[in-house]
């Protein structure tokens, strides 16, 4: 079964919005990121009104960079990390459009692209705003633990991004465009520490990739990147062993949002992860690249685990999955 959908009428980005926290901001790509948070809460009074604005605030930016009216946007596909993804719902009910809920987990800013893509080169829409995002602090209470007990992090920890981005696909416009997208399935390797998120995550990024090459005989020399999601620096390096065993060299290719987004340092373990972590590399940093013309083909594959507290306190491995799209400067 054929898992790659090869666009004719080719999607395109014709404009981007991004938003961070402050340790991300002052990070690598923290110059590239449009609006840099000066504090965590956004000034709101919980984590999870910050993160709901976030979105909000990268939607709505994200119509106004593309210099459009809010009447001309077909749907928002959305999601994020929290129970019954109450930011990007919550974040919808600001605006009076059709809004798809999705949940990938990590994946998800990939899996937005990657339906988005189909819904505009179908002919069912013009318009599609792709978002995602994440907060380090609703994060750890979600799936492991609130700060207030000041958890020990073990070294193969990641460190939640704080932040949004979102995509705007269009029918016609200026930009880079999305020529292919090859859609992910559940892979669960039997990794059971809700930690070692990289490790989980490898194997499902690998299965995507190596379904791609194969199906549209392609190889890492077709493009000028490969980019994960949020693997971190751990995962990375699994990642690259895990394709050297299928044949496939990515050692010089591939790039890690995750290993980008921080500088190294202690607290940060193995880097970044959360659905804001590729969202927020991909729209700020990498689609600089691209308007620069730095890079002009890549294959962009955020990665999700499909985990929550309950499974992982009744012991279960976790369930990974990553979507991959193709982004590439034409015409």
């Amino acid at each position: 079964m054929k898992r790659t959908l090869i666009f004719k009428n080719k999607p395109v980005i014709t404009a981007t919005s991004t938003i961070a926290g402050p340790k991300e901001s002052l990070g690598p790509i923290g110059k590239y990121i449009e609006t840099r948070l000066d504090n965590d809460k956004f000034n709101e009074k919980t984590f999870e009104k910050a993160e709901c604005k976030m979105l909000s605030y990268v939607i709505d930016g994200v119509i106004k960079n593309s210099n459009r009216k809010r009447e001309s946007v077909n749907a928002i596909l959305a999601g994020d990390l929290l129970n019954q993804i109450i930011s990007s719902s919550y974040a919808a009910r600001d605006f009076e459009i059709p809004y798809i809920g999705v949940y990938n987990a990590c994946s998800t800013m990939s899996e937005t692209l990657a339906i988005g893509s189909v819904l505009i080169d179908g002919g069912y829409m013009e318009n599609v705003v792709c978002a995602t995002g994440s907060h380090f602090a609703t994060a750890e209470r979600q799936y492991r633990y609130p700060l207030e007990l000041g958890s020990v992090r073990p070294p193969q920890s990641q460190w939640t991004v704080t932040g949004a981005g979102a995509t705007m696909l269009s029918k016609n416009g200026v930009g880079p465009k999305i020529t292919m997208a090859t859609f992910g399935r559940v892979v669960d390797f039997g990794i059971t520490d809700a930690n070692n998120m990289g490790a989980a995550m490898a194997p499902a990024a690998l299965d995507t990739l190596v379904a791609h090459f194969n199906e549209n005989n392609l190889s890492p020399k077709d493009y000028d990147l490969i980019i994960t999601g949020d693997l971190g620096v751990f995962g990375s390096k699994i990642l690259k062993d895990l394709a050297w065993e299928k044949g496939f060299d990515i050692f010089e290719k591939h790039i890690d949002c995750g290993a980008l987004i921080y500088e190294p340092h202690e607290e940060e373990f193995q880097g970044g992860s959360g659905a804001g972590c590729s969202a927020v590399v991909l729209n700020s940093y990498f689609m600089d690249k691209f308007k620069n013309k730095e890079i002009n083909k890549v294959f962009f594959l955020a990665t999700g685990a499909l985990l929550s507290t309950v499974s992982t306190q009744q012991g279960e491995s976790i369930p990974c999955i990553s979507h991959g799209v193709v982004i590439e400067n034409r015409g």
